[in-house]
C-alpha cells in the first residue's frame, strides 16, 4: 500500500526474489509513477515497467469503507503490509497495527515515511528531496567555497531520487530482519519503523563520529572526497572514436601500494617516498599529488589512460551514460541488464515490446535474475486476487466493480 518510489521500492526488491507482491492502486490513474518523467508507446512509463515488476495489481479505491475493508481482508491474510503513507493515515483508516494484529498476530508493518513513525517531525510530508537535506546529505555535494570550506553556492544533487531508494532498500532489509525474528518470537509480528532522513544518515559513514569527536564539520570536496588521497575524477583528451563519452575518469590509488604503482605508471616516481608513503601525509600534500595525475591524464584519451592503469593494477574507470552502461561488456556477461516483455492491451499491429531494466541483484545461487514479469497494467490481476485469495464469486467482484469499490 504506498506508492511513487520508496515503498514500491521495497516491494520492488522483495518480489525480485519470490515474494508474492499485491500492489493496490486506486482505480483509474493507478500509482502516479506510471505517468511520470518518459512514457512509453501506451503512455506508461518504463520506469514503472521496471519498478513494478513481479507484482500483481489490485485496483481498489481505499476513500470508501468498503473498499478499505477489501484491504483489510488482504493485509489479515499476508505476511506484510508495506506502506510509505504519512504516518496516521494506516490509523485512521482503522489499518494499524493495534487494529490488524489481533486478527493476525504474525503481521508484519513496514512503515516508511519522511522522518519515521514518532517525534515532533513524524506528521511533516517528507520528500526525498527535503530529507536529503535534513539528513546533512546535500551540503556535502557541490563544490566548496575556497574561503569558508561550506558550500560555493546550492547543492548539487544526484539526477535520482536517491533518498527514496535507500529508504526502499532499508525497508527491504528491515522486512527480511522481522520475518527472521518472527521465527523465533512463536510468530509475533513486529513493525519496521523506516525514515528517509535516517535511512540517509545510515550512508553518511563517520561524519558524526568525527564531528563528536574532533569538531570537524565535513564540507563539499567536488569531484573529490575529503581526507583520501587520490582519488577524483581527471580530464582526459577528447576520443574522436566516441563522441558522446565524457572526458572524464576516475582513478581511485588511495591504497598505499596502489599509489606508488600509479606513480611509477605515470612517471613520477620523485612523488614516491617517506612524504608520501601513507594517505594522511597525502592529504598534506593533495594539490600536488593531484596536479601531477591531472597533467598526465589531460595529454591521454581515455582508453590510453585505462590501458596504463589496467597493467598497473590502479582501480580506474570512465564516466560514461546509460548508453555506455547498456552496451558494457561486463554488464552484458553479467546479465545485469535483462530484456523483459510488455503485451501490448492496447490493440493495433504491435503485440508488444521488450523493455530493458536491471536483472536481480544481488545474485543469489538458486535464483532466476529474470524477472518474471514488467509492471502489470492498473487492476489486471483485480479478479484473480479477489477470487482466488478472498474467496470472492464472479458476481461478487462484478458487483464491486459497478459500484466502483474496484477498478
Amino acid at each position: 500500500m504506498g506508492q511513487l518510489i520508496a515503498g514500491p521500492f521495497a516491494g520492488q526488491l522483495l518480489g525480485q526474489f519470490g515474494a508474492e507482491i499485491i500492489k493496490i492502486e486506486p482505480p483509474g490513474v493507478g500509482d502516479p509513477l506510471r505517468v511520470w518523467r518518459e512514457l512509453d508507446v501506451d503512455g506508461t512509463s518504463p520506469w514503472f515497467r521496471s519498478i513494478g515488476r513481479n507484482k500483481k495489481s489490485i485496483a481498489i479505491d481505499l476513500r470508501k469503507p468498503e473498499g478499505r475493508g477489501l484491504a483489510k481482508r488482504l493485509a489479515i491474510k499476508s505476511d506484510v503490509i508495506l506502506e510509505n503513507f504519512k504516518p496516521g493515515t494506516l490509523e485512521k483508516w482503522e489499518m494499524g497495527p493495534a487494529h490488524l494484529h489481533p486478527h493476525n498476530p504474525s503481521l508484519i508493518f513496514t512503515r516508511v515515511s519522511g522522518y519515521g513513525q514518532t517525534g515532533p517531525w513524524a506528521p511533516r510530508p517528507g520528500y526525498a528531496s527535503v530529507c536529503e537535506a535534513e539528513s546533512g546529505f546535500r551540503y556535502i555535494n557541490g563544490f566548496p567555497d575556497p574561503q569558508t570550506g561550506g558550500l560555493a553556492g546550492p547543492p548539487v544533487r544526484p539526477n535520482i531520487s536517491l533518498g527514496d531508494s535507500v529508504a526502499g532498500l532499508h525497508a527491504a532489509f528491515g522486512t527480511v530482519m522481522a520475518l527472521l525474528a518472527r521465527q523465533k518470537n512463536e510468530g509475533k509480528g513486529s513493525t519496521v519503523d523506516v525514515s528517509i532522513v535516517e535511512s540517509m544518515l545510515n550512508l553518511m559513514e563517520g561524519i558524526i563520529p568525527e564531528y563528536d569527536r574532533k569538531g570537524k564539520i565535513r564540507g563539499p570536496s567536488g569531484s573529490s572526497v575529503t581526507g583520501i588521497v587520490p582519488t577524483n575524477a581527471y580530464p582526459c583528451l577528447p576520443d574522436p572514436s566516441n563522441a558522446s563519452l565524457p572526458t572524464y575518469i576516475v582513478i581511485g590509488a588511495n591504497g598505499d601500494t596502489i599509489y606508488n604503482r600509479l606513480m611509477e605508471a605515470i612517471g613520477r616516481p620523485d612523488l614516491i617516498g617517506p612524504d608520501y608513503q601513507n594517505n594522511q601525509r597525502r592529504v598534506q600534500k593533495q594539490g600536488v599529488i593531484e596536479g601531477a595525475i591531472s597533467a598526465w591524464t589531460s595529454k591521454h584519451k581515455p582508453e590510453e589512460v585505462i590501458d596504463v592503469m589496467n597493467k598497473a593494477s590502479v582501480p580506474v574507470g570512465r564516466v560514461v551514460s546509460v548508453k555506455e552502461v547498456v552496451e558494457n561488456d561486463q554488464v552484458k556477461a553479467r546479465g545485469a541488464v535483462r530484456d523483459v516483455w510488455v503485451e501490448n492491451k492496447e490493440g493495433g499491429d504491435e503485440e508488444g515490446w521488450n523493455v530493458k531494466m536491471l536483472g536481480t541483484v544481488p545474485m543469489l545461487e538458486g535464483i532466476d535474475p529474470q524477472p518474471k514479469w514488467a509492471g502489470p497494467e492498473v487492476g489486471q490481476h483485480t479478479d484473480e486476487i479477489l477470487m482466488n485469495n478472498l474467496g470472492f464469486s464472479v458476481e461478487e467482484v462484478s458487483r464491486l466493480r459497478e459500484a466502483g469499490i474496484i477498478g
